[in-house]
């Protein structure tokens, strides 16, 4: 049976490429999508509001902007509908509402649905068990001039897994040029460069004394969200309400 997809955000770049990607699969189908700019090319009825969409779904995937979460969480609940919320941006207050909603319906939570940035974030966690405190740390992320959002959530998710395995509680390093003195070994600077086409850029820079190693991840396509947005929609069809990342998808 076909994993029935409600997409939100259908008709930006990312919702072009998962429809693109859905149409190539036998085990899902989009059945509708929402967005304010709908468009005479889909090849699916497309709504300006989630509530407008009247129809039967197993999943929605959201690929739209931040504030568009609390109609999905809403419509979510009322609908029992499991999502997967690819979106990056939220504020502390809209990720508690995320953890409050999966109480009741499954939802799928990533800042990055790349299966190569996953590794690069466990490849991370690791480097800084075995390197420990004589390395420094940064990361810089590179997307193209039409993102909104800075850092990106990708850069975030790499801070917060090697915070996860650091002995000292550690800071995040946005800016510095505003203050002269030098860096303080709990620090993590986190650099956001934006530009061009580029898809997506991730490096994670250990510098040591004399030695520095580097990790790096480079999207060239977005389709390689697409892949795991998709995978992750027929996924999480059928699961128990409750937060589920992509850890979980690669553990089946």
């Amino acid at each position: 049976m076909k994993t029935r997809i409600l997409l939100s955000g259908c008709c930006g770049k990312m919702g072009r490429a998962v429809t693109a990607l859905a149409a190539e699969r036998s085990d899902c189908e989009i059945v509708a999508g929402v967005d304010l700019a709908a468009g005479a090319q889909e090849s699916y009825p497309v709504f300006p509001s989630v509530f407008d969409f009247t129809g039967e779904a197993d999943v929605l995937i959201d690929f739209s902007h931040p504030s568009v979460l609390d109609s999905l969480l809403a419509y979510g609940k009322e609908h029992k509908l499991p999502l997967v919320l690819c979106t990056t941006g939220y504020s502390k207050e809209q990720k508690d509402a995320v953890q409050e909603a999966s109480k009741e319906i499954p939802i799928f939570s990533s800042g990055n649905m790349s299966l190569g940035i996953n590794l690069l974030i466990e490849l991370s966690k690791k480097a800084a068990q075995v390197l420990g405190e004589g390395f420094d740390i940064e990361i810089v992320e590179m997307h193209h001039n039409q993102k909104i959002d800075a850092p990106s959530g990708t850069a975030l998710m790499l801070a917060d897994a090697v915070s996860e395995v650091e002995p000292d509680e550690m800071r995040y390093m946005y800016d510095r040029h505003s203050q002269r003195k030098k860096r303080d070994r709990n620090e993590i600077g986190i650099h956001s460069v934006r530009g061009g086409t580029i898809v997506g850029e991730h490096e994670v820079i250990f510098a040591g004394h004399h030695e520095v190693i580097k990790l790096s991840h480079s999207a060239q396509s977005k389709e390689v969200f697409a892949a795991g947005a998709v995978n992750a929609a027929v996924f999480l069809s059928g699961r128990e309400p409750g937060m589920y990342q992509m850890s979980d998808l690669l553990k089946e």
